[in-house]
């Protein structure tokens, strides 16, 4: 390794060629600079306003965070009591439907997969604050869930079924049956720090309808409320519940207390209870006010132009200047000089990358919450994982393009190649140029899958939602659509490495 074919000194030989040319230093600066600059322009051209009545602030503009830290919804009409220490409460759900809510139109019935009736256990009615609901849906039948993110599937898809929820401490267990005798388990949850004293009782919620039309280069939406009635009888209590009468709130609404018929109503053989709303984690989506990791490097593409051109140029320069022959008398074993030239264009684009977004995000961050914007919170895993990802990709990447510009030994060439391969069906799917489905196909099977190592947020089955790539949701896993690049990059290596062995140089 230490003669003049060793690949230390092929490293080092490559290492100063790259550093002694000012073009490809300067592409590299300037490929972090565009990742910082923009995003740091996206997060300050960004606005949003709320106004209320007579120009008064308005409620809701920023979202409830639920005991993960995650911006929630909680809206739903609650007919509870206080509940101390452990005990049960026990409901049989006889009729779940709902109707829409749409300003000046006539109501007609119009269940939503996702509407939903049950009993809940709440630490307090202020929204966000730690629950278990064991729920009959519209159309996912029984379903225990707990603060937002959690959902565990029951048996039962009747539209009339008996629900359960017991406390033991800051366990809370759901049980399901068809007939109030035989009883099945849904599952167990625990509710970290669960006061003595909570709220209990019986819930009815539906989140608005829905309707997305894509076309190419536009889509349109149309939404509106829809509203739940969940009728409940067999009510039985077990356990210190010192109320001993229903009040009424609508969590998440304007108004207070209230035991009309707004938001539930005691009839002879029950309750009724209708609301609107939902109980769930907010998604990302266009027009959203949230921020996410991964929008702080909404840059990185463009970066990865620079880096495509000067990774391209760093082999086809040897062709254009005829250095190809000396470097390749200098070590004849020519895998050997590609192997060189890819590790030291990936370190340098690597480290480039990296430094670039670790400034950028914690930049981009203090402009999105000084303008009030509010943040989906992800573990430090994920953040670093979007981070380190992104300086990975434009890494292989740079790769990438090295090889092309081994095999067409022309710069337009290969950066062209490149481009149409990576960045171009990024831009179409994101920029939302094209519908889901054909942007999802192209986030598949085109090195572009690679983006979708700066995913953060998960998509929830129990929340409807579009998961477009232009909201930031990707078709293949983080790791699956970088394999993706990774796969196309490998290939094109050995293409490159059979191309140099046999051709004249």
């Amino acid at each position: 390794m230490s003669g003049p074919d060793g690949f230390g000194q092929l490293l080092r030989a490559e290492w100063t060629k790259l550093r002694t040319v000012r073009g490809w230093v300067v592409g590299l600066i300037a490929a972090a600079l565009v990742i910082l600059l923009m995003g740091l322009f996206a997060a300050a051209a960004s606005n949003f306003s709320c106004s209320g009545p007579d120009g008064g602030p308005c409620a809701g503009s920023t979202p409830p965070t639920g005991p993960g830290g995650e911006p929630v919804i909680d809206n739903f009409s609650f007919a509870h009591q206080a509940f101390t220490g452990d005990g049960s409460i026990t409901a049989r759900v006889t009729s779940l439907t709902a109707v829409s809510a749409s300003d000046g139109q006539a109501p007609v019935e119009d269940t939503q997969p996702w509407t939903k009736g049950g009993i809940i256990i709440k630490a307090s009615t202020t929204p966000g604050s730690p629950y278990a609901a064991l729920m009959l849906t519209g159309g996912h039948g029984v379903r225990l869930q707990h603060n937002f993110t959690g959902d565990v599937a029951g048996t039962l898809r009747a539209t009339s079924s008996w629900l359960r929820l017991t406390r033991s401490g800051d366990t809370i267990t759901g049980h399901e049956s068809p007939d109030g005798a035989t009883w099945h388990l849904v599952g167990a949850v625990t509710l970290a720090g669960l006061p003595s004293t909570v709220r209990a009782g019986l819930f009815a919620t539906s989140p608005h309808h829905e309707v997305i039309t894509e076309s190419f280069a536009s889509a349109s939406g149309e939404s509106y409320p829809t509203r739940a009635t969940a009728e409940f009888d067999r009510i039985e209590l077990q356990g210190s519940w010192p109320d001993r009468k229903w009040v009424g709130d609508d969590v998440g609404g304007l108004g207070g207390p209230r035991s009309g018929p707004v938001g539930f109503e005691e009839t002879a053989d029950g309750v009724t209870v209708s609301g609107s709303g939902n109980i769930a984690p907010v998604v990302a989506g266009r027009g959203g006010l949230g921020k996410t990791v991964e929008g702080r490097l909404v840059g990185a593409f463009a970066g990865l132009i620079a880096v495509i051109v000067v990774a391209a140029t760093f082999m086809t320069s040897e062709y254009r200047r005829g250095l190809i022959r000396t470097s390749l008398s200098a070590s004849p074993r020519r895998g050997r000089v590609l192997a060189a030239k890819s590790v030291v264009i990936a370190g340098v684009t690597f480290v480039t990358a990296l430094a670039a977004a670790l400034i950028t995000v914690p930049l981009v961050r203090a402009v999105e919450v000084d303008k009030g914007f509010f943040l989906f919170t992800v573990p430090t895993a994920t953040e670093l994982r979007v981070i380190v990802g992104t300086a990975a990709l434009l890494a292989v990447a740079a790769v990438l393009s090295l090889a092309v510009g081994t095999v067409l030994r022309r710069s337009a060439g290969a950066v062209t190649v490149v481009i149409v391969a990576i960045v171009l069906p990024y831009i179409l799917a994101i920029a939302s140029v094209l519908p889901t489905g054909p942007s999802d196909w192209l986030l598949r099977v085109t090195p572009a899958a690679a983006f979708a190592v700066q995913q953060s947020l998960p998509e929830y089955q129990q929340v409807t939602a579009n998961y477009a790539p232009a909201d930031g949701y990707f078709p293949l896993s983080p790791l699956g659509g970088f394999a993706v690049l990774c796969g196309y990059t490998a290939v094109a290596l050995g293409v490159a490495f059979y191309v140099l062995r046999r051709r004249d140089a």
